[in-house]
């Protein structure tokens, strides 16, 4: 007992103080895109188009629209743009509830609201998961793992994954739902004990991500459940994942300031 409170001691504590203390990211940390839509010459350039491998992005009326729900944060676009229309914050708040909100033009991102008064008096408290990897690279899940460790600590904001969907309250998705795993995610969901909730996490999961137009997939979680929460990347941040999940449960305003840009 004295080496464990000798040992508990010397490390201290370890979990993040995020979110009453601003978020720590790192140097690399690629965030919201900011679009300058008066830089823009799409109609002469469009070199940002030409360079996004997974095609998120598209001329819009003023500018650019970036596509978050396909982006993998790459950088290209803000690499090969002449004019700096585009660059990456550091801001990692990215959740958000309907899929159109994630097409960004250059104005303010509609981050996702809180459940209704009575799904969220039913989850705002406790709020179980089951995760399903439905044909993912590991990277969004690996992720979503690190939440439940020390150094993120979900279950302080009355958040668990569980293993069983009669368990669950929802379902966490990542990958783009494979042809082997559209069953297993049908019969995941019909497990889960309404009323439920859906939630979408990474590119993949989202849209297909770099696998769109395959057809050994079917473009992401919501061709197949009903999604109540988007969560884009490439894999997204664990800080992103949990800033998504706490707006949805209506804690929001827990969440820090945003870093100042690089």
């Amino acid at each position: 007992m004295f080496n464990l409170l000798k040992a508990r001691r010397h490390q201290k504590f370890r979990t993040i103080p995020w979110p009453d203390a601003p978020a720590v990211l790192p140097d690399r940390f690629r965030g919201l895109p900011q679009i300058t839509p008066a830089r823009c010459s799409s109609a002469e350039c469009r070199a940002c188009e030409a360079a996004c491998p997974v095609n998120a992005i598209h001329p819009g009326e003023s500018g650019p629209v970036i596509d978050l729900g396909r982006c993998i944060f790459c950088g290209r676009c803000a690499e090969v743009c002449p004019h700096q229309t585009i660059a990456f914050s550091r801001d990692y708040r990215l959740a958000v509830r309907k899929r159109e909100d994630l097409l960004v033009t250059g104005s303010a991102l509609k981050l996702a609201a809180a459940l209704d008064g009575q799904m969220r008096r039913l989850f705002g408290r406790s709020l179980r998961l089951r995760e399903v990897s439905a044909g993912g690279c590991n990277a969004c899940e690996a992720d979503t793992n690190v939440l439940s460790t020390v150094s993120y600590d979900l279950a302080r904001f009355g958040i668990q994954f569980v293993a069983s969907p009669r368990h669950a309250d929802g379902l966490l998705i990542t990958g783009p739902v494979t042809d082997n795993m559209k069953l297993a995610l049908e019969k995941t969901w019909a497990a889960v004990p309404a009323p439920k909730i859906v939630i979408a996490v990474g590119a993949c999961a989202i849209s297909g991500g770099p696998f769109v137009g395959q057809r050994e997939i079917h473009h992401g979680a919501a061709a197949v459940v009903p999604v109540d929460l988007f969560i884009p990347g490439c894999p997204p941040h664990p800080l992103t994942i949990l800033d998504g999940l706490l707006r949805l449960l209506g804690k929001n305003e827990q969440a820090g300031p945003v870093p100042p840009s690089a």
